[in-house]
């Protein structure tokens, strides 16, 4: 095991400086100048290592899902950021790490055959989510709601009703929740058939 998690590390860090090397060959020699666009992607690429050596490493090593999916969504955002100017968006951003983080759980889990792990990557991606949507309303609507884009003012109070329903149709039973295999729901005690005394 030990063997693999090294050679994971040696395919992460030799794909790392390689990519590094390429990109400082391109702005020496063609005078590459879009690295004010295209920066975000080496964010981007960086995290896809992660899984690059956790594919390579097998099931051992699905944790690297985990920092792969928190550096992967972290440069997604700064290329939306980057293209569109949305940096006061940081304001509450950084709730989008917390579904990153519930993410690469859920894929670790998924790689390494651990459904606890991948039903706590929904629980952490939900509550991620809800965070993002509070958060975004407040600061979208009521802090910078006299100078932002309508479309963005809309966006978070439909988000906000959505979230709403979403939270009363899980709380009232409606919304169905998974378990976990080789377990069954648990019933009341009046349901259970009583089993004959033994002799």
């Amino acid at each position: 095991m030990m063997t693999r998690r090294y050679n994971s590390g040696g395919l992460i860090g030799g794909s790392l400086l390689i990519g590094l090397g390429l990109l400082f060959l391109l702005a020496e020699f063609f005078n590459f100048q879009a690295w004010d666009a295209l920066w975000p992607f080496f964010v981007i690429g960086l995290g896809g290592l992660f899984f690059i050596g956790m594919f390579a490493g097998g099931k051992s090593t699905s944790g690297l899902a985990i920092p792969g999916a928190i550096i992967g969504v972290i440069g997604l955002m700064l290329l939306v950021q980057n293209l569109t100017g949305w940096w006061d968006s940081w304001a509450y951003g950084w709730t989008i790490i917390l579904v990153a983080v519930g993410l690469g759980l859920w894929i670790a889990g998924l790689w390494g055959g651990n459904p606890g792990e991948r039903r706590a990557g929904v629980r952490v991606m939900e509550i991620g989510f809800v965070l993002f949507v509070l958060f975004g309303a407040f600061f979208e609507v009521l802090i910078f709601g006299n100078g932002g884009p309508l479309l963005r003012q809309a966006v978070f109070p439909v988000l906000l009703i959505v979230v709403g329903l979403y939270l009363i149709a899980r709380r009232s039973g409606l919304w169905p929740q998974p378990s976990l295999p080789g377990t069954t729901p648990n019933k009341p005690s009046g349901d259970q058939p009583s089993q004959p005394p033994q002799a």
